[in-house]
């Protein structure tokens, strides 16, 4: 046996650990803690599960994870994924009682969307924010191509949806990938983060990432003339180093976003500006509908609260059994 194959033996000894950087559907690609450096293909054994969650993907991009020693094609099995400190989870479109895991052991959750080509929704900006505050995530809003924002009424848009959101609590930048706008301030918030993107498709995920990493040549695509969509460029997971300290996960584009396993009379939690208000309802198990006394309509009546934030939150409350996506998409 040369020194090499001793070398390597060596380091296979009791098993290896790392992290989980790219998801290619079949295989997963680690990093290895011994070796920051080495990709190790893995695979995971098809009754892999993880307890007490039904998911279509039991491993996710930024998991920790035990390895075996490789077989003779050179690939290595998962055999553990250590415990996680947090992830970010969305139903899945595919699959009505399942769910996709998106991100795991991450800092903070950066949703980037537009306001113009394509359009995205309150309705999915505010099920992000929900989903990150019932895994205790951070997040962070990225207003992307406030280039295409020209006139008066598109200006007076972008600082009402920024002010709606500040208002609230969450950081938001207003950025340009095409123009460089708001690029240093976008990367000053994620050094030295794990941070998770997200957002439709079309809203320029990838040329962000481009701008923040030189380099790194993510694909990107035309919008769809015909729908005003954007079409799937980056299609699984892949964790990417900042130059300045820091890890990003560029994640798929998705059309809309279902919320998982939310109990009904917790869902306020999720809302601060509603959870903060329902504090002074007058009965402690108010759902902010149509009980009597409940502060949450008397402020969005006020337009205390926002509109569209309380109709976000109606939305979860009602949406069906099925699981279907569709709605959410609007």
């Amino acid at each position: 046996m040369s020194d090499k194959n001793t070398t390597q033996d060596a380091s296979w000894a009791g098993g290896r650990t790392g992290l989980v950087v790219r998801n290619t559907g079949a295989h997963y690609v680690v990093e290895p803690d011994d070796a920051p450096d080495e990709e190790i293909n893995c695979r995971i054994k098809g009754n892999f599960r993880i307890k007490g969650i039904r998911t279509t993907n039991p491993v996710a991009v930024g998991d920790r994870v035990k390895l075996s020693a490789p077989g003779p094609d050179s690939t290595s099995f998962i055999t553990a994924i250590e415990p996680r400190r947090n992830y970010i989870i969305r139903r899945s479109s595919n699959l009505s009682k399942a769910a996709h895991i998106i991100g795991a052991n991450i800092d903070a959750a950066l949703l980037v969307v537009t306001l113009a080509h394509p359009t995205t929704s309150t309705t999915f900006i505010d099920r992000f924010l929900a989903t990150a505050e019932a895994y205790n995530i951070p997040a962070i809003i990225a207003i992307n191509k406030i280039d295409l924002l020209t006139d008066e009424a598109d200006r007076e848009l972008l600082d009402g949806v920024a002010y709606l959101y500040r208002s609230i609590g969450y950081e938001v930048v207003k950025v340009s990938a095409r123009t460089g706008q708001g690029i240093d301030k976008l990367r000053s918030l994620l050094e030295g983060k794990i941070t998770l993107f997200s957002g439709n498709s079309g809203v320029g995920k990838s040329t962000l990432i481009n701008d923040l990493i030189p380099g790194t040549e993510q694909r990107t695509a035309e919008i769809s003339a015909a729908h005003d969509q954007g079409m799937h460029t980056t299609t699984f997971s892949e964790m990417f180093t900042l130059p300045g300290g820091g890890r990003i996960i560029d994640t798929p584009g998705v059309r809309g976003f279902g919320t998982v396993e939310f109990d009904r009379h917790e869902v306020a939690h999720y809302f601060p500006e509603i959870f903060e208000t329902g504090k002074g309802c007058r009965f402690g198990n108010c759902t902010h509908t149509n009980e009597p006394g409940c502060a949450v309509v008397e402020a969005v009546d006020r337009h205390e609260i926002a509109a569209s934030r309380y109709a976000s939150y109606l939305n979860i409350l009602t949406e069906d059994a099925s699981g279907s996506d569709e709605k959410y998409r609007k």
